[in-house]
């Protein structure tokens, strides 16, 4: 157990430790999103200053072309001036040179300023490099740092499954040594326990009350009455809906004449549905009765069917209570018709109130009917005193329900009597309001009846017809099928004794023949249950081996896939590096080769898993759109590590949770394995009990007839 602790307490770590790599893997991964961004932008200021560079260079041109063409204008001017000068024509040629020296300078300003902002670009160029390679080297440490962790989580995953292993042999060894342990209490039990529980005493079989036939007799017969009281019931009920559908589609507006309110729609849609709720009542009840027999037990703990009645019983409640909102709308728009008067309003009001007291007795009645039916579902749930005080409350809510039915019988009676007065009832009305009235009057009587039966059978159903010998417990299930396999066995004796006897065995004999076809039974029981179990846990290891196998198969193809594809990337980035730098060089001239010579010894190396990256110190004979496609090379090659990172936490994380099913399984086991002996202990105890018993009944036989051979002698003596 200890071991299972400290790997439950290992699995907790790794978890914790999970949770704190995948934080920082959706930190990483939002980084790296941000730096692809960031990226992307940097790429569209580089375009847009690459523009600007080119026009400024095509003004540039512009400007070199135009000086030329002035130059040779210049010459030109010079020659005519020459020759001007010749002719003694000095003052216009002196003008026109002033004017070029002017143009001559103002175009040496511009080219200055156009180199200047030359150099500004490319100074921001150089700061954006720098920029690409501290977020490189970032994301080449945080990957590095991930791979030792994920290497790390493996290798504790292999410690939790080598562990794993070692607390299913330990599982093995508890179960080979609980069966060992089980079989010497068997015998232990079988040669010196004595036959008597004196310790836990309910236990005991001798302790099992008899069968009490005229408790059944009187159960089944008020069991039949309740059902005749549960038919009127159900017929009142019927009838009193039924009508009052009727009556919706009547009053206050006649749906044959014009349409009535939604509400009133809705209300009649609900109150057709009535049967559904109603007649399941009948229905369970007489499964109830049928149940109740000569031969059975009749208590709380052995009444099953009594939970169904209370189901249906709860569904008629949320049936009143889906309802009530809908009773009670539809007679407020009976008080807002034209022609309701003051008396009517009042009625309704009181109606009002009494369909609501119904409601609120029915799902008190319903709790109560709950609670008696809780003990067949649950053993020891409601104790004798308890449900005493559930029967006694019972009554007293049936009462109530009968007083509460009663009044709005009254007030219902008393409203029809004030509808027949209006002007405009109509005879169908009045006839719907006379069946209501009827059936109402219905459910008074079957409500009293009901309440009266109840109350004069309180004192059976607050009586313990079943209880255990020296004991206050109520009977349990596993006591009423005993009770009732000693009835069984007892009319069997009977009818044996009746027939003539064979010849028997002697007692010692009958003793050692059932002790060994006891053990041998038990023997073979038990070795055909090892070697099922075994069975199954071996085909189960091959299944898993064939599943493990499988998946290696798969991670070696991958892998072998992967790596290929890793080779044809460095393949295709080398070729296209070296075909960029030799295109570079040969348009390059002859004067500047020397200067990349020595800037060459300068390079670095930027080596990263998809290949390798030469960067230079001066960005003069690199192109910023070769390093751009660099950089976002590498960006999709950290991003692809990441996707197989996380892929890989999530095989160990479901390998995890195979582990944790596997020790939670073999736990189950061990808890099955613990109480399936419990239960083999306690059905040899009651064996031995009744073992006891019939010893015990021997003896007193045996008692009985020495002392009737010792009176006999006496007798004899005295003749």
């Amino acid at each position: 157990m200890a071991n299972v602790t400290d790997l439950q307490t290992k699995y907790s770590k790794l978890a914790q430790e999970y949770s704190k790599l995948r934080a920082q893997n959706q930190v990483l991964k939002k980084a790296v999103v941000d730096e692809q961004a960031n990226s992307a932008s940097l790429k569209e200021q580089l375009k847009q200053r690459d523009q600007s560079l080119r026009k400024q260079e095509q003004e540039m041109d512009s400007l070199s072309f135009r000086n030329q063409q002035l130059a040779k204008r210049v010459e030109l001017l010079q020659e005519e001036l020459a020759a001007s000068e010749a002719k003694g024509k000095k003052g216009k040629f002196y003008e026109a040179d002033e004017q070029h020296r002017r143009q001559e300078a103002e175009l040496r300003s511009r080219l200055s300023e156009l180199e200047k902002s030359s150099q500004e670009h490319q100074s921001i160029v150089e700061g954006l490099t720098t920029k690409y390679m501290e977020n490189t080297e970032k994301l080449q440490s945080d990957k590095a740092r991930l791979e030792l962790k994920v290497q790390t989580l493996e290798r504790e995953a292999k410690e939790c499954r080598m562990r794993t292993e070692e607390c299913q042999q330990q599982l093995r060894r508890c179960q080979t040594e609980l069966n060992r342990q089980v079989k010497q209490s068997s015998s232990v039990i079988q040669e010196k326990v004595p036959f008597n529980d004196t310790k836990y005493n309910d236990y005991n079989s001798l302790n099992v009350p008899p069968h009490n036939r005229r408790h059944q007799l009187k159960a089944r017969d008020i069991a039949g009455q309740a059902l005749s009281f549960i038919q009127d019931l159900v017929a009142a009920l019927l009838n009193f809906h039924t009508y009052t559908e009727q009556r919706v589609h009547i009053y206050p507006l006649d749906s044959s004449i014009e349409p009535i309110s939604p509400l009133n729609q809705k209300f009649s849609q609900y109150l057709h549905e009535n049967a559904a709720y109603v007649r399941p009542l009948e229905e369970s009840f007489l499964q109830l009765h049928q149940s109740i027999t000569e031969d059975t037990v009749t208590v709380l703990e052995t009444v099953v069917q009594l939970k169904l009645f209370a189901d249906n019983f709860s569904s008629y409640t949320c049936f009143l209570q889906k309802i009530l909102p809908y009773q009670l709308k539809s007679l407020e728009e009976e008080c807002d018709a034209p022609l309701c008067t003051t008396a009517l309003s009042a009625k309704n009001q009181e109606l009002q109130c009494d369909m609501k007291k119904v409601s609120s007795i029915f799902d008190k009645i319903q709790n109560y009917i709950n609670l008696l039916a809780l003990p067949s579902v649950e053993q020891n749930a409601l104790p004798q005193s308890s449900s005493s005080a559930v029967f006694t409350q019972l009554a007293a809510f049936l009462h109530s329900l009968h007083d509460a039915v009663k009044e709005m019988s009254k007030h219902y009676n008393q409203k029809a009597a004030l509808e027949q007065e209006l002007p405009t009832v109509t005879q169908k009305l009045c006839t719907t309001t006379e069946c209501l009235v009827g059936s109402l009057g219905s459910l008074t009587n079957v409500t009293g009846k009901i309440a009266t039966f109840f109350s004069n059978n309180l004192d059976f159903f607050t009586s313990s017809g079943y209880s255990p010998k020296g004991s206050t417990v109520t009977l349990n299930p596993l006591q009423a099928e005993t009770m009732l396999a000693h009835k069984k066995k007892a009319a069997a004796y009977m009818e044996a004794i009746r027939k003539p006897r064979p010849q028997s065995v002697p007692y010692k004999d009958a003793l050692s023949n059932q002790r060994i076809l006891t053990s041998s039974t038990e023997s073979r029981e038990g070795l055909a249950q090892q070697v099922q179990q075994s069975l199954e846990k071996i085909a189960r290891l091959e299944q898993e081996k064939e599943h493990w196998l499988l998946e290696a198969q798969l991670g070696k193809v991958r892998l072998e896939k992967e790596n290929q594809r890793i080779a044809e990337l460095e393949a295709q980035l080398t070729a296209a590096l070296g075909g960029s730098l030799n295109s570079q060089t040969t348009q390059n001239h002859q004067e500047e080769e020397t200067g990349q010579k020595t800037a060459a010894k300068e390079a670095t190396l930027c080596t990263s898993l998809v290949g390798m990256l030469c960067t230079t110190p001066s960005v003069e004979h690199v192109g910023d759109e070769d390093k751009a496609v660099h950089f976002h090379s590498e960006c999709r090659a950290l991003a692809k590590r990441l996707a197989l990172a996380e892929k890989s936490r999530e095989t160990l994380t479901e390998d995890m949770k195979v582990s944790n099913q596997n020790i939670t399984r073999l736990q189950d086991e061990l808890t099955t394995t613990k109480r399936s002996y419990e239960d083999q202990l306690s059905m040899m105890s009651d064996h031995l009990c009744s073992m006891n018993e019939t010893l015990s009944k021997q003896r007193e036989e045996i008692d009985t007839l020495k002392l009737g051979s010792k009176a006999n002698a006496k007798k004899n003596k005295g003749r």
